[in-house]
């Protein structure tokens, strides 16, 4: 395990810039293998979510190479949806796959006017920001009196038995695997350990009600690996 202040220094905005930006055109294919294909049945479930919601506006950070913005867009034909990322390269695929509004951001100072948004969705972004209470203030800001947050993030399973055999996987199976894919090991080795540091359950509960939001709820997915956290603006 690695220590705490290293995972710390590891999520500084540069070198979580230049390590997305270093496997962006490799990161659709290696998210499908690595996932096998589940990360299709998670963006569905959280398009669902949203879908219920029925917001007008929505605003998906770290999006990345767009997937989950896309779904949105799948399931919500009629809303305004924007993609924002401060990783240039990761926008540029979205783009690519037809992701139509984007913009350059960064999450913990968003360019945007309080309450210019119904939803906030982040998918697997929150645990790589290096201030993730300054973030979710962030996200109350923009969000309108009420408007609703999606947090997807990985998880550990609460069973032991899976927990070991996903732990074997996260930390010794799937490096090898990314670096392969990416060849960009480093960014898999990150990866095992962000989740283990992630203070996710009831601890991202807490967190996201102290930070501008009310009635947050989690909802685990695939056994676990996978947590959708959802709540009211405050």
């Amino acid at each position: 395990m690695v220590d705490p202040n290293q995972l710390s220094q590891s999520r500084d905005p540069e070198t979580v810039r230049d390590m997305f930006g270093g496997i962006a055109r490799r990161y659709d294919l290696a998210n499908h293998l690595l996932s096998c294909g589940c990360d299709f049945f998670w963006r569905k479930r959280a398009a669902e979510i949203v879908n219920s919601w029925q917001p007008n506006t929505i605003v998906d950070l770290a999006t990345g190479t767009g997937d989950l913005a896309i779904a949105l867009g799948n399931s919500l034909p009629g809303s305004e949806i924007l993609g924002a990322d401060f990783s240039e390269e990761m926008l540029a695929v979205a783009k690519a796959k037809g992701l139509r509004r984007t913009i350059i951001a960064d999450a913990l100072a968003l360019p945007f006017a309080d309450r210019s948004f119904d939803c906030v969705t982040i998918a697997f972004g929150l645990r790589n920001i290096h201030g993730w209470n300054a973030a979710l203030r962030e996200m109350a800001r923009v969000l309108t009196s009420n408007g609703h947050l999606l947090v997807m993030e990985f998880s550990l399973p609460s069973q032991p038995v899976l927990r070991s055999v996903y732990r074997f996987y996260l930390h010794r199976l799937m490096p090898a695997f990314g670096a392969f894919l990416t060849r960009k090991k480093t960014a898999y080795d990150y990866l095992g350990d962000s989740i283990e540091r992630f203070p996710g359950g009831d601890a991202l509960l807490r967190m996201i009600e102290s930070n501008g939001f009310r009635n947050a709820a989690a909802e685990p997915l695939t056994a676990g690996i996978v947590t959708i956290y959802t709540a009211a603006k405050r």
